[in-house]
Protein backbone atom coordinates (compact mmCIF):
# COMPACT_ATOMS: atom_id res chain seq x y z
CA UNK A 1 0.00 0.00 0.00
CA UNK A 2 1.41 3.39 -1.01
CA UNK A 3 2.44 6.04 1.51
CA UNK A 4 -0.12 8.53 0.13
CA UNK A 5 -2.96 5.99 0.52
CA UNK A 6 -1.88 5.19 4.09
CA UNK A 7 -1.82 8.89 5.02
CA UNK A 8 -5.30 9.37 3.54
CA UNK A 9 -6.68 6.43 5.51
CA UNK A 10 -5.06 7.68 8.71
CA UNK A 11 -6.51 11.13 8.10
CA UNK A 12 -9.95 9.61 7.68
CA UNK A 13 -9.71 7.97 11.09
CA UNK A 14 -8.60 11.19 12.75
CA UNK A 15 -11.39 13.16 11.08
CA UNK A 16 -14.05 10.69 12.19
CA UNK A 17 -12.85 11.14 15.76
CA UNK A 18 -12.99 14.93 15.45
CA UNK A 19 -16.53 15.02 14.09
CA UNK A 20 -17.76 12.50 16.68
CA UNK A 21 -15.97 14.13 19.60
CA UNK A 22 -17.20 17.65 18.91
CA UNK A 23 -20.86 16.77 18.60
CA UNK A 24 -21.34 13.81 20.91
CA UNK A 25 -22.92 12.02 17.96
CA UNK A 26 -21.43 9.87 15.25
CA UNK A 27 -20.51 11.78 12.10
CA UNK A 28 -23.20 9.84 10.20
CA UNK A 29 -25.91 10.84 12.71
CA UNK A 30 -24.74 14.41 12.70
CA UNK A 31 -24.75 14.72 8.91
CA UNK A 32 -28.13 13.01 8.61
CA UNK A 33 -29.62 15.57 10.96
CA UNK A 34 -28.00 18.44 9.06
CA UNK A 35 -29.15 17.21 5.65
CA UNK A 36 -32.72 16.76 6.88
CA UNK A 37 -32.74 20.51 7.40
CA UNK A 38 -31.04 21.15 4.07
CA UNK A 39 -29.50 24.28 5.53
CA UNK A 40 -26.01 23.31 6.69
CA UNK A 41 -22.71 22.64 5.00
CA UNK A 42 -19.25 21.34 6.01
CA UNK A 43 -16.27 22.79 4.14
CA UNK A 44 -12.56 22.01 4.42
CA UNK A 45 -9.77 24.59 4.10
CA UNK A 46 -5.97 24.38 4.35
CA UNK A 47 -4.54 24.64 7.85
CA UNK A 48 -2.97 27.94 6.79
CA UNK A 49 -6.46 29.42 6.43
CA UNK A 50 -7.06 29.41 10.17
CA UNK A 51 -6.50 33.01 11.35
CA UNK A 52 -3.67 32.91 13.89
CA UNK A 53 -4.80 36.14 15.55
CA UNK A 54 -8.47 35.32 15.44
CA UNK A 55 -11.33 36.94 13.57
CA UNK A 56 -10.18 40.53 13.98
CA UNK A 57 -9.92 42.77 10.88
CA UNK A 58 -7.05 44.68 12.49
CA UNK A 59 -4.90 41.55 12.30
CA UNK A 60 -5.80 40.32 8.86
CA UNK A 61 -9.22 38.66 9.08
CA UNK A 62 -10.82 39.30 5.69
CA UNK A 63 -7.74 40.99 4.33
CA UNK A 64 -4.04 40.60 3.85
CA UNK A 65 -2.65 38.28 1.22
CA UNK A 66 -5.72 36.06 1.14
CA UNK A 67 -8.48 38.63 0.63
CA UNK A 68 -12.02 37.47 1.32
CA UNK A 69 -15.33 38.66 2.71
CA UNK A 70 -15.23 38.56 6.52
CA UNK A 71 -18.71 36.91 6.95
CA UNK A 72 -18.98 37.83 10.65
CA UNK A 73 -18.64 41.56 10.09
CA UNK A 74 -20.27 43.83 7.53
CA UNK A 75 -18.21 45.90 5.10
CA UNK A 76 -18.95 49.31 3.62
CA UNK A 77 -18.79 47.98 0.06
CA UNK A 78 -18.53 44.61 -1.67
CA UNK A 79 -17.15 43.45 -5.01
CA UNK A 80 -19.31 41.90 -7.72
CA UNK A 81 -18.50 38.83 -9.78
CA UNK A 82 -16.76 41.06 -12.35
CA UNK A 83 -14.89 42.91 -9.59
CA UNK A 84 -16.93 46.10 -9.77
CA UNK A 85 -18.03 47.85 -6.56
CA UNK A 86 -21.42 47.47 -4.88
CA UNK A 87 -22.63 48.98 -1.61
CA UNK A 88 -23.20 47.05 1.62
CA UNK A 89 -23.31 49.17 4.79
CA UNK A 90 -22.73 52.22 2.62
CA UNK A 91 -25.73 53.77 0.92
CA UNK A 92 -23.64 56.46 -0.72
CA UNK A 93 -20.02 57.56 -0.99
CA UNK A 94 -18.10 60.33 -2.73
CA UNK A 95 -14.62 61.79 -2.86
CA UNK A 96 -13.58 65.44 -2.72
CA UNK A 97 -12.13 67.15 -5.77
CA UNK A 98 -8.60 67.01 -4.34
CA UNK A 99 -9.02 63.29 -3.57
CA UNK A 100 -8.16 63.76 0.09
CA UNK A 101 -11.58 63.21 1.71
CA UNK A 102 -13.90 60.28 1.16
CA UNK A 103 -17.40 60.78 2.61
CA UNK A 104 -19.51 57.69 3.24
CA UNK A 105 -23.13 57.57 4.35
CA UNK A 106 -24.18 54.31 6.00
CA UNK A 107 -27.45 52.54 6.70
CA UNK A 108 -29.26 53.44 9.93
CA UNK A 109 -31.00 50.07 10.42
CA UNK A 110 -28.03 47.85 11.32
CA UNK A 111 -27.40 46.27 14.72
CA UNK A 112 -24.55 44.24 16.07
CA UNK A 113 -25.37 40.76 17.30
CA UNK A 114 -25.30 42.03 20.90
CA UNK A 115 -28.23 44.31 20.07
CA UNK A 116 -26.30 47.59 19.93
CA UNK A 117 -26.78 49.85 16.92
CA UNK A 118 -23.95 50.19 14.40
CA UNK A 119 -23.06 53.83 13.82
CA UNK A 120 -20.45 55.88 12.00
CA UNK A 121 -18.49 55.96 15.28
CA UNK A 122 -17.94 52.20 14.93
CA UNK A 123 -16.79 52.66 11.33
CA UNK A 124 -14.32 55.38 12.29
CA UNK A 125 -13.08 53.34 15.25
CA UNK A 126 -12.55 50.27 13.05
CA UNK A 127 -10.45 52.09 10.47
CA UNK A 128 -8.41 54.07 12.98
CA UNK A 129 -7.76 50.84 14.88
CA UNK A 130 -6.63 49.11 11.67
CA UNK A 131 -4.34 52.01 10.83
CA UNK A 132 -2.77 51.82 14.28
CA UNK A 133 -2.47 48.05 14.64
CA UNK A 134 -2.56 46.33 11.26
CA UNK A 135 0.67 44.64 10.22
CA UNK A 136 -1.10 42.93 7.30
CA UNK A 137 -2.76 45.80 5.44
CA UNK A 138 -1.29 49.03 4.18
CA UNK A 139 -3.17 51.98 5.72
CA UNK A 140 -0.48 54.59 5.10
CA UNK A 141 -2.83 56.40 2.72
CA UNK A 142 -5.31 56.99 5.58
CA UNK A 143 -4.68 59.88 7.93
CA UNK A 144 -7.76 59.35 10.12
CA UNK A 145 -11.42 58.44 10.02
CA UNK A 146 -13.95 60.85 11.58
CA UNK A 147 -17.61 60.26 12.43
CA UNK A 148 -19.47 63.39 11.36
CA UNK A 149 -22.79 62.11 12.75
CA UNK A 150 -24.42 58.71 13.35
CA UNK A 151 -24.62 57.86 9.65
CA UNK A 152 -21.74 59.82 8.09
CA UNK A 153 -18.04 59.05 8.24
CA UNK A 154 -15.20 60.93 6.59
CA UNK A 155 -11.90 59.34 5.66
CA UNK A 156 -9.11 61.90 5.63
CA UNK A 157 -6.37 60.68 3.32
CA UNK A 158 -2.65 61.40 3.32
CA UNK A 159 -2.69 61.26 -0.48
CA UNK A 160 -5.30 60.72 -3.20
CA UNK A 161 -6.29 57.07 -3.39
CA UNK A 162 -8.91 56.38 -6.07
CA UNK A 163 -9.07 52.66 -5.31
CA UNK A 164 -10.25 53.21 -1.71
CA UNK A 165 -13.58 51.43 -2.47
CA UNK A 166 -11.62 48.16 -2.79
CA UNK A 167 -10.25 48.67 0.71
CA UNK A 168 -13.78 49.38 1.98
CA UNK A 169 -14.84 45.99 0.56
CA UNK A 170 -12.59 43.94 2.87
CA UNK A 171 -12.50 45.79 6.20
CA UNK A 172 -15.10 44.32 8.55
CA UNK A 173 -16.71 46.82 10.92
CA UNK A 174 -16.27 46.05 14.64
CA UNK A 175 -18.20 47.53 17.61
CA UNK A 176 -16.20 50.09 19.56
CA UNK A 177 -18.11 49.27 22.76
CA UNK A 178 -17.28 45.54 22.55
CA UNK A 179 -13.73 45.68 21.30
CA UNK A 180 -10.72 44.69 23.37
CA UNK A 181 -7.57 42.60 23.01
CA UNK A 182 -9.64 39.41 23.03
CA UNK A 183 -12.05 40.48 20.30
CA UNK A 184 -10.63 38.10 17.71
CA UNK A 185 -11.42 35.11 19.90
CA UNK A 186 -15.08 36.08 20.45
CA UNK A 187 -16.01 38.49 17.65
CA UNK A 188 -19.19 40.55 17.64
CA UNK A 189 -20.31 41.76 14.22
CA UNK A 190 -23.30 42.64 12.07
CA UNK A 191 -22.60 40.33 9.12
CA UNK A 192 -24.40 37.35 7.67
CA UNK A 193 -23.04 34.91 10.26
CA UNK A 194 -22.21 34.61 13.93
CA UNK A 195 -19.16 32.66 15.04
CA UNK A 196 -20.58 30.09 17.46
CA UNK A 197 -17.60 27.83 18.14
CA UNK A 198 -13.89 27.77 17.46
CA UNK A 199 -11.87 24.68 18.27
CA UNK A 200 -8.40 25.96 17.51
CA UNK A 201 -6.39 23.83 15.17
CA UNK A 202 -9.51 21.94 14.13
CA UNK A 203 -12.67 23.79 13.13
CA UNK A 204 -14.84 26.88 13.34
CA UNK A 205 -18.64 26.87 13.26
CA UNK A 206 -20.77 29.74 11.98
CA UNK A 207 -24.51 30.16 12.32
CA UNK A 208 -26.73 32.56 10.39
CA UNK A 209 -27.34 35.93 12.03
CA UNK A 210 -31.12 36.06 12.65
CA UNK A 211 -31.03 39.87 12.76
CA UNK A 212 -29.04 40.36 9.56
CA UNK A 213 -30.30 43.42 7.68
CA UNK A 214 -29.88 41.83 4.24
CA UNK A 215 -31.36 38.77 2.62
CA UNK A 216 -31.47 35.85 5.07
CA UNK A 217 -28.78 33.22 4.36
CA UNK A 218 -29.91 29.96 2.77
CA UNK A 219 -27.23 28.11 4.73
CA UNK A 220 -27.99 28.45 8.41
CA UNK A 221 -24.90 26.61 9.62
CA UNK A 222 -21.40 26.55 8.11
CA UNK A 223 -18.68 24.34 9.59
CA UNK A 224 -15.11 24.89 8.40
CA UNK A 225 -12.56 22.14 9.04
CA UNK A 226 -8.86 23.03 8.80
CA UNK A 227 -6.82 20.20 7.30
CA UNK A 228 -4.13 19.25 4.82
CA UNK A 229 -5.01 18.06 1.33
CA UNK A 230 -4.59 14.36 2.23
CA UNK A 231 -7.02 14.71 5.11
CA UNK A 232 -9.50 16.68 3.02
CA UNK A 233 -9.49 13.96 0.36
CA UNK A 234 -9.98 11.32 3.05
CA UNK A 235 -12.92 13.29 4.43
CA UNK A 236 -14.54 13.36 1.00
CA UNK A 237 -13.88 9.67 0.40
CA UNK A 238 -15.57 8.93 3.71
CA UNK A 239 -18.52 11.20 2.82
CA UNK A 240 -17.92 13.29 5.92
CA UNK A 241 -17.73 16.73 4.31
CA UNK A 242 -19.64 18.60 1.63
CA UNK A 243 -16.83 20.60 0.04
CA UNK A 244 -13.21 19.48 0.22
CA UNK A 245 -10.36 21.61 -1.12
CA UNK A 246 -7.88 19.72 -3.27
CA UNK A 247 -4.95 20.17 -5.63
CA UNK A 248 -4.24 19.34 -9.25
CA UNK A 249 -2.23 16.31 -8.14
CA UNK A 250 -5.46 14.78 -6.80
CA UNK A 251 -7.70 15.94 -9.64
CA UNK A 252 -7.72 12.54 -11.32
CA UNK A 253 -9.16 10.90 -8.19
CA UNK A 254 -12.71 9.62 -8.49
CA UNK A 255 -14.67 10.21 -5.29
CA UNK A 256 -18.02 8.46 -5.14
CA UNK A 257 -20.87 10.90 -4.63
CA UNK A 258 -18.78 13.98 -5.44
CA UNK A 259 -17.89 16.03 -8.50
CA UNK A 260 -14.85 18.22 -9.10
CA UNK A 261 -15.41 21.99 -9.10
CA UNK A 262 -12.74 24.16 -10.76
CA UNK A 263 -12.86 27.89 -9.97
CA UNK A 264 -10.93 30.35 -12.12
CA UNK A 265 -8.52 32.60 -10.25
CA UNK A 266 -6.07 35.43 -10.43
CA UNK A 267 -3.92 33.25 -8.13
CA UNK A 268 -0.92 33.50 -10.38
CA UNK A 269 2.58 32.07 -10.38
CA UNK A 270 5.50 33.83 -11.97
CA UNK A 271 9.11 34.82 -11.37
CA UNK A 272 11.01 38.08 -11.24
CA UNK A 273 13.92 38.87 -13.57
CA UNK A 274 16.23 41.47 -12.00
CA UNK A 275 16.76 44.21 -14.59
CA UNK A 276 19.76 46.00 -13.08
CA UNK A 277 23.43 45.24 -13.56
CA UNK A 278 25.02 43.55 -10.52
CA UNK A 279 25.74 45.83 -7.57
CA UNK A 280 25.72 45.66 -3.80
CA UNK A 281 24.16 47.90 -1.18
CA UNK A 282 24.13 47.37 2.60
CA UNK A 283 25.39 43.83 2.20
CA UNK A 284 22.64 42.80 -0.23
CA UNK A 285 23.35 41.89 -3.85
CA UNK A 286 21.12 43.54 -6.47
CA UNK A 287 20.84 42.90 -10.18
CA UNK A 288 21.94 40.10 -12.48
CA UNK A 289 24.37 40.29 -15.40
CA UNK A 290 22.32 37.90 -17.56
CA UNK A 291 18.75 39.03 -16.88
CA UNK A 292 19.76 42.71 -17.09
CA UNK A 293 19.60 42.29 -20.88
CA UNK A 294 16.03 43.20 -21.93
CA UNK A 295 16.25 40.88 -24.94
CA UNK A 296 17.00 38.00 -22.60
CA UNK A 297 13.89 38.80 -20.64
CA UNK A 298 11.80 39.05 -23.82
CA UNK A 299 13.21 35.75 -25.10
CA UNK A 300 12.35 34.01 -21.85
CA UNK A 301 8.78 35.35 -21.95
CA UNK A 302 8.03 33.92 -25.40
CA UNK A 303 10.27 30.88 -24.94
CA UNK A 304 7.93 29.30 -22.37
CA UNK A 305 5.02 27.17 -23.56
CA UNK A 306 2.36 27.96 -20.96
CA UNK A 307 -0.13 25.48 -22.42
CA UNK A 308 2.34 22.65 -21.96
CA UNK A 309 3.08 23.82 -18.43
CA UNK A 310 -0.60 23.93 -17.43
CA UNK A 311 -1.22 20.48 -18.89
CA UNK A 312 1.83 18.78 -17.39
CA UNK A 313 2.11 20.54 -14.03
CA UNK A 314 -1.51 21.43 -13.27
CA UNK A 315 -3.26 18.53 -15.04
CA UNK A 316 -5.00 21.14 -17.18
CA UNK A 317 -6.48 23.05 -14.22
CA UNK A 318 -5.23 26.55 -14.82
CA UNK A 319 -5.18 29.44 -17.27
CA UNK A 320 -2.27 31.17 -18.94
CA UNK A 321 -0.97 34.21 -17.07
CA UNK A 322 0.58 37.21 -18.75
CA UNK A 323 0.33 39.69 -15.89
CA UNK A 324 -0.41 39.93 -12.19
CA UNK A 325 -3.97 41.00 -12.96
CA UNK A 326 -5.36 38.85 -15.81
CA UNK A 327 -9.15 39.22 -16.22
CA UNK A 328 -9.32 42.18 -13.82
CA UNK A 329 -11.03 45.44 -14.94
CA UNK A 330 -7.60 47.12 -15.02
CA UNK A 331 -5.88 44.40 -17.10
CA UNK A 332 -4.22 45.37 -20.38
CA UNK A 333 -4.60 42.68 -23.06
CA UNK A 334 -1.36 43.86 -24.68
CA UNK A 335 0.38 41.76 -22.03
CA UNK A 336 -0.46 38.58 -23.96
CA UNK A 337 2.21 36.86 -26.02
CA UNK A 338 2.39 33.77 -28.24
CA UNK A 339 4.84 30.96 -27.55
CA UNK A 340 7.58 31.14 -30.18
CA UNK A 341 10.85 29.36 -29.43
CA UNK A 342 12.33 30.27 -32.83
CA UNK A 343 11.78 33.97 -32.20
CA UNK A 344 13.20 33.55 -28.69
CA UNK A 345 16.37 32.04 -30.18
CA UNK A 346 16.56 34.84 -32.74
CA UNK A 347 16.34 37.48 -30.00
CA UNK A 348 19.16 35.84 -28.09
CA UNK A 349 21.29 35.53 -31.23
CA UNK A 350 20.68 39.18 -32.09
CA UNK A 351 21.64 40.22 -28.56
CA UNK A 352 24.95 38.39 -28.89
CA UNK A 353 24.19 35.34 -26.77
CA UNK A 354 25.83 32.64 -28.87
CA UNK A 355 25.39 28.92 -28.34
CA UNK A 356 28.43 27.14 -26.87
CA UNK A 357 29.66 23.58 -27.42
CA UNK A 358 27.44 22.37 -24.56
CA UNK A 359 24.33 24.03 -26.04
CA UNK A 360 24.33 26.82 -23.43
CA UNK A 361 24.75 30.34 -24.72
CA UNK A 362 27.46 32.80 -23.68
CA UNK A 363 28.30 36.44 -24.18
CA UNK A 364 31.48 38.25 -23.13
CA UNK A 365 32.38 35.39 -20.83
CA UNK A 366 28.99 35.39 -19.10
CA UNK A 367 26.94 32.20 -19.23
CA UNK A 368 23.27 32.34 -20.19
CA UNK A 369 22.34 30.89 -16.83
CA UNK A 370 20.57 31.67 -13.58
CA UNK A 371 19.24 30.00 -10.47
CA UNK A 372 15.46 29.83 -10.17
CA UNK A 373 14.42 29.57 -6.54
CA UNK A 374 11.16 28.21 -5.15
CA UNK A 375 9.85 28.00 -1.60
CA UNK A 376 10.66 24.78 0.25
CA UNK A 377 7.73 22.39 0.55
CA UNK A 378 5.69 23.92 -2.29
CA UNK A 379 5.43 21.08 -4.79
CA UNK A 380 3.60 23.17 -7.41
CA UNK A 381 6.19 25.94 -7.44
CA UNK A 382 8.94 23.34 -7.57
CA UNK A 383 7.29 21.60 -10.54
CA UNK A 384 6.84 24.94 -12.32
CA UNK A 385 10.49 25.80 -11.74
CA UNK A 386 11.60 22.42 -13.11
CA UNK A 387 9.39 22.88 -16.17
CA UNK A 388 10.84 26.35 -16.77
CA UNK A 389 14.32 24.82 -16.53
CA UNK A 390 13.51 22.10 -19.07
CA UNK A 391 11.87 24.51 -21.51
CA UNK A 392 14.54 27.21 -21.41
CA UNK A 393 17.29 24.66 -21.98
CA UNK A 394 15.77 24.23 -25.46
CA UNK A 395 16.64 27.83 -26.31
CA UNK A 396 20.12 27.65 -24.78
CA UNK A 397 19.53 28.94 -21.25
CA UNK A 398 20.70 26.92 -18.25
CA UNK A 399 18.38 27.17 -15.23
CA UNK A 400 19.33 25.59 -11.91
CA UNK A 401 16.41 25.15 -9.51
CA UNK A 402 16.78 25.52 -5.75
CA UNK A 403 14.40 25.21 -2.84
CA UNK A 404 14.83 28.02 -0.29
CA UNK A 405 13.26 29.31 2.90
CA UNK A 406 11.51 32.65 3.02
CA UNK A 407 14.03 33.84 5.60
CA UNK A 408 16.60 34.19 2.82
CA UNK A 409 14.43 34.28 -0.32
CA UNK A 410 13.43 37.95 -0.10
CA UNK A 411 17.02 39.22 -0.10
CA UNK A 412 18.27 36.73 -2.68
CA UNK A 413 15.38 37.61 -5.03
CA UNK A 414 17.00 41.01 -5.57
CA UNK A 415 19.64 39.29 -7.70
CA UNK A 416 18.18 35.85 -8.51
CA UNK A 417 14.76 34.91 -9.90
CA UNK A 418 12.23 33.39 -7.49
CA UNK A 419 8.87 31.74 -8.16
CA UNK A 420 6.16 33.83 -6.47
CA UNK A 421 2.43 33.62 -5.96
CA UNK A 422 0.36 36.80 -6.28
CA UNK A 423 -3.15 37.88 -7.17
CA UNK A 424 -5.55 40.32 -5.52
CA UNK A 425 -8.83 42.12 -6.06
CA UNK A 426 -7.12 45.50 -6.18
CA UNK A 427 -4.78 47.34 -8.61
CA UNK A 428 -2.37 47.92 -5.72
CA UNK A 429 -0.86 44.57 -6.63
CA UNK A 430 0.55 46.25 -9.74
CA UNK A 431 1.80 49.18 -7.70
CA UNK A 432 3.53 47.05 -5.08
CA UNK A 433 5.35 44.98 -7.68
CA UNK A 434 6.28 47.57 -10.30
CA UNK A 435 6.39 51.02 -8.69
CA UNK A 436 9.81 52.45 -7.85
CA UNK A 437 10.42 52.43 -4.13
CA UNK A 438 12.76 54.78 -2.33
CA UNK A 439 15.46 53.75 0.10
CA UNK A 440 17.83 51.65 -1.98
CA UNK A 441 19.33 54.44 -4.03
CA UNK A 442 19.04 52.38 -7.21
CA UNK A 443 15.33 52.62 -7.97
CA UNK A 444 13.87 49.38 -6.78
CA UNK A 445 10.40 48.08 -7.43
CA UNK A 446 9.64 45.59 -4.69
CA UNK A 447 11.27 42.17 -5.15
CA UNK A 448 12.96 43.04 -8.43
CA UNK A 449 15.29 45.97 -9.02
CA UNK A 450 13.24 47.90 -11.55
CA UNK A 451 12.42 51.53 -12.22
CA UNK A 452 10.51 53.28 -15.00
CA UNK A 453 9.46 56.89 -14.44
CA UNK A 454 6.65 56.68 -17.00
CA UNK A 455 5.20 53.55 -15.39
CA UNK A 456 5.44 55.25 -11.99
CA UNK A 457 3.67 58.33 -13.31
CA UNK A 458 0.75 56.38 -14.74
CA UNK A 459 0.25 54.56 -11.46
CA UNK A 460 0.52 57.75 -9.43
CA UNK A 461 -2.03 59.39 -11.73
CA UNK A 462 -4.28 56.35 -11.40
CA UNK A 463 -4.32 56.71 -7.62
CA UNK A 464 -4.99 60.44 -7.95
CA UNK A 465 -7.73 60.13 -10.57
CA UNK A 466 -11.21 61.45 -9.89
CA UNK A 467 -12.96 58.09 -9.82
CA UNK A 468 -12.28 54.40 -9.67
CA UNK A 469 -13.50 53.92 -13.24
CA UNK A 470 -11.19 56.66 -14.55
CA UNK A 471 -8.23 54.95 -12.93
CA UNK A 472 -8.58 51.73 -14.91
CA UNK A 473 -7.20 53.20 -18.15
CA UNK A 474 -4.17 54.59 -16.33
CA UNK A 475 -3.41 51.23 -14.72
CA UNK A 476 -3.62 49.74 -18.21
CA UNK A 477 -1.24 52.36 -19.61
CA UNK A 478 1.24 51.52 -16.86
CA UNK A 479 1.33 48.05 -18.34
CA UNK A 480 1.75 49.31 -21.93
CA UNK A 481 1.01 52.68 -23.51
CA UNK A 482 2.22 51.86 -27.02
CA UNK A 483 5.77 52.99 -26.29
CA UNK A 484 6.83 51.77 -22.87
CA UNK A 485 5.61 49.66 -19.99
CA UNK A 486 6.10 46.32 -18.28
CA UNK A 487 4.94 43.99 -21.07
CA UNK A 488 6.80 42.07 -23.81
CA UNK A 489 7.73 45.09 -25.92
CA UNK A 490 8.59 47.03 -22.78
CA UNK A 491 10.81 46.25 -19.82
CA UNK A 492 9.29 42.83 -18.91
CA UNK A 493 10.82 42.58 -15.40
CA UNK A 494 8.49 39.69 -14.46
CA UNK A 495 7.53 36.48 -16.27
CA UNK A 496 4.00 35.27 -15.54
CA UNK A 497 3.25 31.60 -16.06
CA UNK A 498 -0.24 30.54 -15.01
CA UNK A 499 -3.27 31.23 -12.86
CA UNK A 500 -3.94 28.14 -10.77
CA UNK A 501 -7.54 26.93 -10.67
CA UNK A 502 -8.87 26.39 -7.15
CA UNK A 503 -10.20 22.84 -7.01
CA UNK A 504 -12.84 21.32 -4.75
CA UNK A 505 -14.60 18.00 -4.41
CA UNK A 506 -18.27 18.97 -4.00
CA UNK A 507 -20.93 16.55 -2.77
CA UNK A 508 -23.57 15.76 -5.37
CA UNK A 509 -26.78 17.66 -4.68
CA UNK A 510 -25.04 20.74 -3.27
CA UNK A 511 -25.34 23.82 -5.46
CA UNK A 512 -22.36 26.10 -4.86
CA UNK A 513 -23.28 29.62 -5.98
CA UNK A 514 -21.34 31.12 -8.90
CA UNK A 515 -17.92 32.22 -7.75
CA UNK A 516 -16.16 35.44 -8.59
CA UNK A 517 -12.54 35.04 -9.63
CA UNK A 518 -10.58 33.92 -6.59
CA UNK A 519 -7.52 35.88 -5.48
CA UNK A 520 -4.27 34.33 -4.24
CA UNK A 521 -4.87 31.83 -1.47
CA UNK A 522 -6.88 28.60 -1.62
CA UNK A 523 -8.97 29.33 1.46
CA UNK A 524 -11.87 31.53 2.50
CA UNK A 525 -12.80 32.77 -0.99
CA UNK A 526 -14.92 29.68 -1.65
CA UNK A 527 -17.37 30.68 1.13
CA UNK A 528 -17.67 34.35 0.13
CA UNK A 529 -21.23 33.59 -0.97
CA UNK A 530 -21.97 30.51 1.15
CA UNK A 531 -25.18 32.23 2.26
CA UNK A 532 -26.48 31.65 -1.31
CA UNK A 533 -25.61 27.94 -1.53
CA UNK A 534 -28.44 25.41 -1.50
CA UNK A 535 -29.20 21.70 -1.50
CA UNK A 536 -31.21 20.24 -4.35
Amino acid sequence: MGRKVISILCAAGLLAGLLTGCSGKSSEEKQAADKDNKDSVIVTMPTTSEPESGFDPAYGWGAGEHVHEPLIQSTLTTTTKDLKIEKDLAVDYSVSEDGLTWTVTIRDDVKFTDGEKLTAEDVAFTYNNCKEKSSVNDFTMLDRAVAVDDTTVEFKMTKPYSIWPYTMAIVGIVPEHAYDENYGQNPVGSGRYIMKQWDKGQQVIFEANPDYYGEAPEMKKVTVLFMEEDAALAAAMAGQVDVAHTAASYSDQSVDGYHLLAVQTVDNRGFNLPVAEPQEKDGIAYGNAFTADVNVRRAINIGIDRDEMIENVLNGYGTKAYSVCDKMPWYNGDSEVTYDSDEAKRLLDEAGWKEGHDGIREKDGIKAAFTLMFSNGDSVRQALAEDVSNQLKEIGIEVTTEGVGWDTAYDRAQSEPLVWGWGAHTPMELYNIYHTLSGTGIGQAEYSPYANETVDRYMDEALASGSLEESYELWQKAQWDGTTGITQDGDIPWIWLCNIDHLYFVKDGLKVADQKIHPHGHGWSIVNNVDQWSWE
